[in-house]
């Protein structure tokens, strides 16, 4: 089972092992900016460097270099905090941008099983969809299996995103 991982780029270039191993085991590596600011509420110039900069420390960090454009056309908005400015600049780049239709609040301190119901609460009112999940939190790796089964169990199926255009290489 695979799934897409946003990398903030400033944490991917102190973690360069954990960041190749993702593409390595087959995942999808996508973008959350350089600093993970709220890109809406700054400068869009500042808000554009920032994007640029996660794109190009990714890729850096993954590929062990960085392109004009960005490996993936993949990015999700940290906070959800887009402007209309910013969601064309990207679109005209070709960038598809992710957002989620709930999360876990697995930033908030829950234990793995409060997390878990939470989760599955959610995606059962849902009736499925993007799920938000941070990797950073240990108590969401502990519960991400038990997740994994009950979702099967309720015949949910988790999708694997990936570009349409092939990664570098």
């Amino acid at each position: 089972m695979h799934a897409s991982f946003f990398l903030i780029g400033r944490n991917a270039l102190v973690q360069v092992p954990l960041a190749r191993r993702i593409l390595n085991e087959g995942h999808t590596v996508a973008y959350h900016s350089f600093s993970h600011p709220l890109l809406a509420r700054i400068a869009p110039s500042a808000a554009k460097a920032d994007i640029d900069r996660g794109f190009a420390a990714v890729d850096e960090a993954v590929y062990g270099r960085a392109e004009h454009a960005p490996a993936t056309p993949f990015f999700r908005f940290p906070g959800f905090a887009s402007s209309p400015m910013l969601l064309e600049w990207l679109e005209q780049r070709g960038i598809t941008v992710f957002g989620a239709d709930l999360w876990v609040d697995d930033w908030n301190p829950i234990s793995p099983q409060q997390e878990l119901a939470l989760a599955l609460g959610r995606i059962e009112a849902n009736q499925g969809g993007i799920v938000l999940l941070h990797d950073s939190k240990a108590r969401t790796a502990a519960m991400l299996p038990a997740l994994l089964r009950a979702l099967k169990v309720r015949g949910y199926g988790v999708v694997h995103v990936v570009s349409p255009t092939p990664s570098v290489k």
